[in-house]
């Protein structure tokens, strides 16, 4: 069976992450206290090289924005950990022959950085980066290329897991795939197609689809 999971948010605390690295870079660059929310706002949703050339000039810095890119990625990649649970749940998985993939939005480098920090990256049978195909989530092409990477194909079914209900929830329904909502304390959203799962947590996520027959 194939489970697909999203990154961040997911399986990683991204956002525990950035909050982490931008107290960092504040202190590092001797700026004032309220840039951390400036760059928290600014990168909160999304990060890719780009964002760092309007962000430069807000903080009022001279540096390169490819500099400014690559310290982000460094720092972040060191700063964000794993969701508790996901590594175990994630082992469990593959010990009961689940073939397990990757299916995240972003820029290759950073979330392959962050993958390989947090150690994550032996327990899957294939990663897809829409940095890397050019194509993001919600879109179905995403969720072909994440199976394809895994060996196996979204005609033979599977599961999406993910906190995203439109990205990741709705993706997967238009890709075929069963949805697995990780709700990390948030209510689903009234008019939205509800996920065929939700769990509270990453680990009962994973409980849940471990008991899944289909």
């Amino acid at each position: 069976m194939l489970a697909l999971f999203d990154l961040d948010n997911t399986l990683i605390d991204r956002s525990a992450g950035l909050e982490s690295w931008a107290r960092g870079f504040v202190r590092s660059r001797s700026l004032p206290r309220e840039a951390e929310a400036v760059i928290c706002d600014r990168l909160r949703e999304r990060a890719h090289p780009e964002d760092f050339i309007g962000l430069g000039a807000a903080l009022g810095l001279s540096d390169d924005p490819g500099d400014l890119w690559n310290e982000y990625v460094d720092g972040v990649a060191r700063s964000v950990r794993c969701v508790p649970g996901a590594r175990e749940g994630l082992e469990a998985l593959r010990g009961a022959g689940w073939t397990i993939g990757i299916a995240t939005n972003g820029a290759g480098d950073i979330q392959r950085a962050k993958l390989a920090a947090t150690g994550l990256v032996p327990l899957f049978d294939g990663i897809c980066v829409s940095g890397e195909v050019g194509v993001r989530k919600p879109e179905r092409r995403l969720f072909e290329v994440a199976a394809a990477e895994c060996g196996a194909s979204l005609s033979a079914g599977g599961w999406m897991v993910g906190d995203n209900p439109e990205t990741d929830m709705g993706g997967a329904r238009a890709a075929g795939l069963r949805a697995l909502w990780v709700a990390n304390g948030r209510e689903w959203a009234d008019g939205l197609p509800e996920p065929d799962v939700m769990a509270p947590s990453i680990a009962e996520a994973i409980e849940a689809l471990r008991g899944a027959t289909v």
